[in-house]
C-alpha cells in the first residue's frame, strides 16, 4: 500500500480511494466510477440542412483577396521552368500489360516450343471406394477412422472417408470441390517443363565387371594340412617370421610348436592352464614367443631354426642388469627356474588379473597385454630387454577388447566395444577415433601398409577402414552368419581372412594401393 514520492522521497500511504483508482486503471477501466462510455450520444448538429448558418462570422478578407504567398510561389515555378529545371511528364507509352511470351522465339529451334510440348498429367481413376454405394469392404471402421483423422494429410492413403448412400439423388455436394480444383491448378502450373534427355543405356554396363578368381590368384582353394595333436578347443596360433614355424594354444594346458610345411609337431609345453593368447616376436632376428596363461605372460625361446638366433635371443634377456634402486611397476618380472628354462621358458611376468591377449610391437622389443579388469587398468606396454613395465592410459577408455601396434608409425590401436581409437605413442595424445558401426568388437588386425584397419565383431560384421578416408567404416561386409572371433590380413598378397562361430573361415580379396 506504499509507494515512493520520486519528487520528495518520502513514502506515502494509499487510501482505499486511492487503491480502488489503481485497480480500476490497471483493469482498463475509466477512472471516474460515475463516467458512463455508452450513454447516448447528443447530435449536436442537425443532419437537416437548414437556411440560417451556424455561426455569424463575417467572412475573412483573405477569402476575396488573391494571396501574395502563393503569387510568389508561381512565379518561382514558372521562373524554374523557363530555365528548364522542372521538365514536363513524359506521356506514358501505351504498352500493352500482356505480352505474348514466345513471340520472339525462332520456330526452327531445337527446343521449339511445340517441339517440346509436355503432355498434362493425368488424374487418376476413381476407384470403388469413391463410389456412393462402396463395397462394405472398403468402408472404414471406427477405429480405423479415428486414425485417418490422426494422420498428416501427406501421409493418408485416401484423400477422403468412403461413405454409403441409399441412392444418387441422397449424395451431397462435395465440400473439397474447389480445393481439388485448386491442386488440380497447381499440378498443371507447377508441372516440370523440363524435357528429361532418355539415354539408352544397358544396366548391365552400369554395374562394375568382376574379376573372375581365377584372375585373382594366389589364394587358398583346399585344405592342405591339418594339425592334429591338442586335446581340446584350440584358442590361439601364431606363425613365426619366416613362415617356417607356427605356435598354437589349447585348453588342454599346453603350447604347440609345429612345422608349418609337414604338419609336424616338434615341441610341446605343458604350461598348466588355458592358454589364452600365443604372440611370435615379428623380428626375425629374436626368437621369442610371449604366451597369456591365467595371469601370468611366459616369454617363451622356443630354440627352433637357427642355433646362432636362439643363443643370441637368451644372450638378449640375460643382459639385463637390475636398476639400483627399485622402481614401481604395474606387474612383476620373475626369472624362470632351471626346471622352467629347460622347458623353454626365460622369464614369467606377473599381472593381478587374467591376460586376455598378447601382441608385439614390429621391432620385437615392446609388446602389449591386455587384462580383464574392468573400469581400471586394463592396458600395459611392456620392454623386455629393460623388464620395465607401464600403463599408458590415465583412465580407461572403455572396455577393451584387443589392441595392436602400428606396423610403420609409432601408433597404438586401441579396440573397446563399439569403437577403435588410435594413440601416438611419441606425443601421447588420441589422434583418431573409429566408430566401428558394429555392437561389438571381438578382433582387429592392421594392414601391413598401415593404412587399412579390419575389425571383426560378435553381431557377424566386418568393417573394414581406409584410416585416409574417414573414421566410419568403409565397407561393411555381412558374410557371416554368426559371430566373427578372428580376422588378418596376408603379409603379402591383398587378402583378407575372416573366422566365424558358423564354422567357416572367408577369404575376401582387398586390394590396397
Amino acid at each position: 500500500r506504499t509507494v515512493q514520492d520520486r519528487q520528495t522521497g518520502a513514502d506515502v500511504a494509499l487510501s482505499e480511494e486511492q487503491l480502488e483508482l489503481i485497480q480500476r486503471l490497471q483493469r482498463g477501466h475509466f477512472g471516474d466510477v460515475n463516467f458512463d462510455p455508452y450513454e447516448p450520444a447528443v447530435d449536436f448538429f442537425s443532419h437537416e440542412v437548414r437556411i440560417h448558418p451556424v455561426t455569424n462570422r463575417p467572412a475573412d478578407k483573405r477569402s476575396f483577396i488573391p494571396s501574395l504567398v502563393e503569387k510568389e510561389k508561381v512565379s518561382k515555378l514558372v521562373h524554374a521552368i523557363k530555365m528548364g529545371w522542372i521538365q514536363p511528364r513524359k506521356p506514358k507509352e501505351n504498352v500493352p500489360t500482356f505480352y505474348d511470351l514466345w513471340a520472339r522465339e525462332d520456330p526452327n529451334s531445337v527446343l521449339g516450343r511445340h517441339k517440346m510440348h509436355v503432355p498434362a498429367p493425368k488424374i487418376p481413376l476413381p476407384g470403388h471406394a469413391e463410389s456412393y454405394n462402396p463395397p462394405p469392404e472398403f468402408l472404414l471402421s471406427p477405429e480405423e477412422k479415428l486414425a485417418w483423422e490422426q494422420q498428416d494429410p501427406a501421409e493418408r492413403r485416401l484423400n477422403f472417408i468412403p461413405q454409403k448412400f441409399r441412392s444418387l439423388r441422397a449424395v451431397p455436394a462435395y465440400p473439397r470441390f474447389i480445393h481439388e480444383r485448386f491442386e488440380r491448378c497447381l499440378d498443371l502450373y507447377l508441372c516440370p517443363r523440363q524435357r528429361k534427355m532418355r539415354v539408352n543405356v544397358d544396366p548391365e554396363d552400369l554395374i562394375p565387371k568382376l574379376p573372375r578368381p581365377r584372375d585373382l590368384q594366389p589364394f587358398p582353394t583346399t585344405q592342405a594340412l591339418i594339425y592334429r595333436g591338442h586335446s581340446s578347443l584350440v584358442r590361439t596360433l601364431s606363425v613365426s617370421p619366416s613362415g617356417q614355424w607356427l605356435v598354437s594354444g589349447s585348453d588342454d594346458g599346453s603350447v604347440r610348436f609345429w612345422e608349418v610345411s609337414s604338419a609336424r609337431c616338434l615341441r610341446t609345453l605343458p604350461v598348466g592352464a588355458v592358454v589364452k593368447s600365443v604372440a611370435w616376436n615379428p623380428n626375425p632376428s629374436i626368437c621369442l614367443v610371449a604366451v597369456a596363461v591365467d595371469e601370468q605372460v611366459l616369454l617363451v625361446n622356443p630354440g627352433l631354426g637357427d642355433r646362432l638366433l636362439v643363443a643370441a635371443t637368451d644372450q638378449l634377456l640375460d643382459s639385463w642388469e637390475a636398476p639400483e634402486e627399485e622402481r614401481i611397476q604395474p606387474v612383476r618380472w620373475i626369472p624362470a627356474s632351471p626346471e622352467e628354462r629347460g622347458k623353454g621358458i626365460r622369464l614369467l611376468v606377473q599381472h593381478g588379473k587374467p591376460v586376455m591377449q598378447v601382441t608385439w610391437h614390429g621391432k620385437g622389443d615392446y609388446w602389449a597385454s591386455v587384462v580383464r579388469n574392468p573400469g581400471s587398468r586394463q592396458v600395459l606396454i611392456h620392454q623386455s630387454s629393460r623388464r620395465w613395465s607401464q600403463d599408458p592410459f590415465r583412465k580407461s577408455p572403455g572396455m577393451i577388447q584387443c589392441v595392436q601396434f602400428h606396423p610403420l608409425r609409432p601408433y597404438f590401436l586401441v579396440a573397446s566395444q563399439r569403437s577403435v581409437r588410435i594413440y601416438n605413442l611419441l606425443r601421447q595424445e588420441l589422434t583418431k577415433k573409429l566408430q566401428s558401426n558394429c555392437q561389438w568388437i571381438s578382433s582387429m588386425a592392421v594392414h601391413p601398409g598401415g593404412d587399412n584397419v579390419i575389425c571383426g565383431s560378435y553381431d557377424s560384421k566386418l568393417a573394414w577402414f581406409d584410416l585416409d578416408l574417414s573414421t566410419r567404416p568403409y565397407r561393411l561386409l555381412r558374410h557371416h552368419g554368426r559371430a566373427v572371433r578372428s580376422v588378418a590380413f596376408h603379409r603379402r598378397y591383398p587378402l583378407f581372412a575372416s573366422a566365424s562361430d558358423d564354422g567357416s573361415v572367408i577369404v575376401c580379396h582387398g586390394m590396397v594401393y
